[in-house]
Parts: C-alpha cells; sequence; structure tokens
C-alpha cells in the first residue's frame, strides 16, 4: 500500500507546530504505524546532523525521536539558517546551497519545490504515515506565490490539512476563521479541520468559542488541547522558548542569549539537572555576578554575535567573572570567540574581515570553505568519559592552548583549556547528552549529578505528550484525515 500523509499548519508562528507533529507521530508509532516527519522549509539556526551526512531543523530530529527513526535529510529538505536580519545561508537536502537575502528568496522558492517533493516522495517510500508540518501560517498571502512551506506544498503533494490555532496568545476565533476568509478557496478546500492549541483553564468555557469557529467555517473540530506543562523537558528550535524553567539549584550556569544562538538545546541536559540552576541572559541585562559558569553558546554568526556580545557590555561581565575566579566554556562559535583572532577575510561567515577576540584562550580562529559536518564519538581528556556528539561549523582554531585540549575524537584534538583550566572551548555539540559523560563533567566542577537518565526523559516526554493529546484531541479522526502520497 502506498503511504499516507497529512499536514499541520497554523495560524502563525509558534503556535506549537512542532510539538503536535512530534505527539502525533509518537501516537502514530504506538498504534503499530511506521511514520515519518516532514518539513518542506524550515527557517533555524538550530540544526541536527543527520546519519546521511547532512542537517535538519532540530524539530525534525526531535519528531524523528518521536517515530523511533533515524535522521535524514529527507526530513527537512530545504532549511534557511539566518545570517542577519535580512540574509540567510540555504541548506538543501541536507548541504550548503549558497546564501540568499531575503528579497531574493521569494523568487528562488519555485525552483526548490522540486527538490521538496523529490524528498518527501523518497520518505514516504520508508513508511507508512508521513505528518507534515507546514512554516509560519497560510494566512500570508503575500507569501503564496510560490510558496513550499504551507499550501503551495499541500496542493503540489496532495495533503490534507488540519489547521491549529493558539488560544494563549488570544483571538483564536479570528485566528482561524480569518484565515479562511482570507486564503484562496482552493487552499481553504485542502483543509479537513482545526484544533485548538495552548489552553489554560477550565476548557468547557470555550464551548461557544469552539461551535462559532466550526459554524463559521464549516470545518471539522478535532479538540482543544489543554497547556503542556511538560513541553519545557524537550529540545526546542525557536529561540523564542529560551526562557523556559530550570531548576534552582547551586551551581549557576550563565548563557548569553546571542542574537545568532545556535544548537542552544545543548544546554538542555544541564537544565534537567537538580543541582543546576541555568539561566539564560537576554539582551540589554548584564551577566549574573554570582554566575559559577558562563557558557558562550554556538552562533550562526561568530563575528557578528561577537560585536553583539561587546554591545552588549557582556564582554565586560566576562572579564569581571573571570577576575573572580569564575569558569568559561565555549561551544563552537562561543569557543572561536575565547581566543585572540576570528579572521573571515574571504567572507565565508558573513561580510570580510577579522575582529579580535576575547583573549580569554591563547588561539586564534580562521574560516574555512570547508564545512565540517559530522556525528562524533569524542573521549573527554579530563575523566576519560565517551562523549557522543556532533561537530557543525566553518573554521579552523589553532594556538598554544589547543595542547590541552578539551576532547579527542580518532586521536585527533578538539578544543582548547587556558593554563589552570578556568576557560574551555570545544567544537563538539550534544556533549552533555551523554549521561556518564555530563556526571563527570559536574564531578570535576565540584557538582553532583542527579543521575537524570536524559534519553530517556525525552522519551517519557513524548510519550506523555501523546497521551496528553490522546486524552484532549481525537486523533485517530485526525490521522484518518491522512490521504494516500501520488494521488
Amino acid at each position: 500500500m502506498p503511504a499516507s500523509a497529512l499536514m499541520i499548519q497554523g495560524t502563525g508562528s509558534n503556535v506549537g507546530k512542532s510539538m503536535l507533529v512530534a505527539g502525533l507521530c509518537r501516537a502514530a508509532l504506538r498504534r503499530g504505524i511506521s511514520v515519518a516527519p516532514f518539513k518542506p522549509q524550515n527557517m533555524s539556526n538550530n540544526a541536527a546532523v543527520t546519519d546521511d551526512g547532512g542537517e535538519i531543523g532540530r524539530a525534525q530530529a526531535l519528531q524523528a525521536i518521536a517515530c523511533g527513526r533515524a535522521f535524514s535529510v529527507h526530513m527537512n529538505p530545504v532549511l534557511l539558517k539566518p545570517e542577519s536580519d535580512t540574509g540567510s545561508q540555504v541548506i538543501v537536502q541536507g548541504q550548503m546551497r549558497g546564501r540568499l537575502n531575503a528579497r531574493d528568496f521569494g523568487g528562488a522558492r519555485e525552483s526548490l519545490l522540486a527538490p521538496v517533493l523529490e524528498s518527501f516522495t523518497i520518505l514516504s517510500k520508508t513508511a507508512d504515515l508521513i505528518i507534515v508540518e507546514g512554516a509560519g501560517s497560510p494566512a500570508e498571502t503575500n507569501l503564496r506565490h510560490g510558496d513550499i512551506a504551507n499550501m503551495g506544498f499541500a496542493r503540489a503533494a496532495g495533503v490534507p490539512v488540519i489547521l491549529a490555532g493558539d488560544i494563549d496568545r488570544g483571538g483564536v476565533i479570528a485566528q482561524i476563521v480569518g484565515t479562511q476568509a482570507v486564503i484562496d478557496p482552493e487552499d481553504a478546500a485542502m483543509i479537513a479541520g482545526f484544533l485548538i492549541n495552548k489552553f489554560r483553564g477550565e476548557v468547557r468555557l470555550f464551548d461557544d468559542g469552539y461551535e462559532e469557529i466550526m459554524r463559521r467555517t464549516g470545518w471539522a473540530g478535532f479538540g482543544v488541547l489543554p497547556w503542556f506543562n511538560a513541553a519545557h523537558r524537550l529540545p526546542s528550535e525557536d529561540a523564542v522558548d529560551l526562557a523556559r524553567p530550570s531548576m534552582t539549584g547551586d551551581f549557576h550556569i550563565v548563557c548569553p542569549m546571542l542574537s545568532r544562538i545556535a544548537n542552544f538545546d545543548d544546554l538542555d541536559p544541564l537544565a534537567a539537572e537538580p543541582s543546576v540552576r541555568l539561566s539564560m541572559i537576554p539582551p540589554g541585562t548584564p551577566l549574573p555576578a554570582d554566575a559559577d559558569l558562563i557558557i558562550l553558546p554556538g552562533t550562526k554568526s561568530t563575528r557578528g554575535d561577537l560585536a553583539f556580545l561587546r554591545a552588549q557590555g557582556w564582554d565586560v561581565d566576562l572579564h569581571a567573572h573571570v577576575r573572580r575566579g569564575g569558569k568559561v566554556l565555549g561551544i563552537c562559535g562561543g569557543y572561536q570567540m575565547l581566543g585572540h583572532i576570528v579572521d573571515d577575510s574571504g567572507g565565508l561567515d558573513g561580510a570580510m574581515g577579522r575582529d579580535r577576540g576575547l583573549g580569554f584562550l591563547n588561539v586564534e580562529t580562521r574560516m574555512a570553505s570547508d564545512k565540517t559536518l559530522t556525528k562524533v564519538t569524542a573521549v573527554h581528556c579530563a575523566s576519560g568519559a565517551q562523549i557522543d556528539g556532533y561537530e557543525i561549523h566553518i573554521g579552523q582554531t589553532v594556538g598554544p592552548d589547543c595542547k590541552r585540549p578539551f576532547a579527542t575524537i580518532n586521536s585527533i584534538a578538539d578544543g582548547a583549556h587556558s593554563r589552570g583550566g578556568q576557560i574551555t572551548g570545544t567544537y563538539l555539540h550534544g556533549l552533555f547528552t551523554n549521561d556518564t559523560f555530563r556526571a563527570a563533567w559536574l564531578k570535576n566542577m565540584g557538582v553532583s549529578s542527579g543521575g537524570t537518565a536524559y534519553s530517556q526523559l525525552v522519551e517519557d516526554t513524548l510519550d506523555q505528550l501523546a497521551d496528553h493529546m490522546e486524552e484532549h484531541l481525537d486523533v485517530s479522526a485526525m490521522l484518518a484525515c491522512a490521504a494516500p502520497v501520488g494521488k
């Protein structure tokens, strides 16, 4: 039998589409269905490295986990990684295709429909059900021409749509009814029904509003989903979700929210530790003086975020932190910032130039044309613990402090330590997901791990999400909306 497919679109960005797809994927898997996630076009700097040697959005990686599948580039064939307010790196089927500014992307979208449909076809041969996630909103009618993310894809692939509205932001009746009012009637005909997400309080109080949406649209309603309180336990893709709760442990880890922050889910396993208090610091706010450790995270634009960091005065806070004896860890772009020089004379990571780094590590970084994109198994030099992580960066970092590496990968050194070990840098992402390494690293910091099994925590939370959706939504009716691929 051919695979079937169903698409979740939203009335806007951040209405919970990624979480809904993850929950549906897990619900389908528990029904014994071979299921896979798909997002035609994504925009995110939070990426995951796939088993087939490419990169996809972090949300699709989580959805793949919900499906019990290895990550594949075909789950997210077009990934846009913003490098500035007006330009993005374009990743097609896992590999960098080039760079486009926002003005030019509209004209380029139509050429990207072919690889999107190709990936969709390839993926559909590996599963019985494909659950597709839209991007933004189909109501952005100014973007409809050449669209590959929402109705343009749904129409081209013949995939029925369920529209999700976000009641938490208010105006959900207008969100859903208004979407029907402004989109093309043939697009509206693709919508099989709607659901309400992120409800807080007594659901029955919205009965009249729910009925009004059904009456005005003629669409089926699949239910009202209350707020899922455990959502913060799952890796997040959007930087808007960074202000999430953390444990109130004694060991205070501080991370500045850089303007192009990337792969910030590196910190999620630490946030799950009961002994750790993780604070994500927004722009305009000083780095807290009581920090035990400051982590400079990954970034899509090392030099751009180095300038951003200085504009916030965070460089001054970092120097004060180090004078007080506090420790610093830089990951990927954050590691590059910690050295003396970041040289991008070829303009490979933005505008051409060469900038002075923060000077905490005796190293220099030179941007290189080859992009490192690989899953790795490393050994932590200080503890001997194994690290299962990945590298995703351009640039090579060298200097005297590299003689004191953070880890080794197939006997090749990674990262650097300052003399005395107060400052550390590494290119390894995903390093804290390994429970044994995380416990050893925390012990080296003078902190005891709570014994959290992080991967199991994610699995358990996905099961709880599926339970939550099964309880409040008509999941069986939603899955029944799926249509055969290629019909």
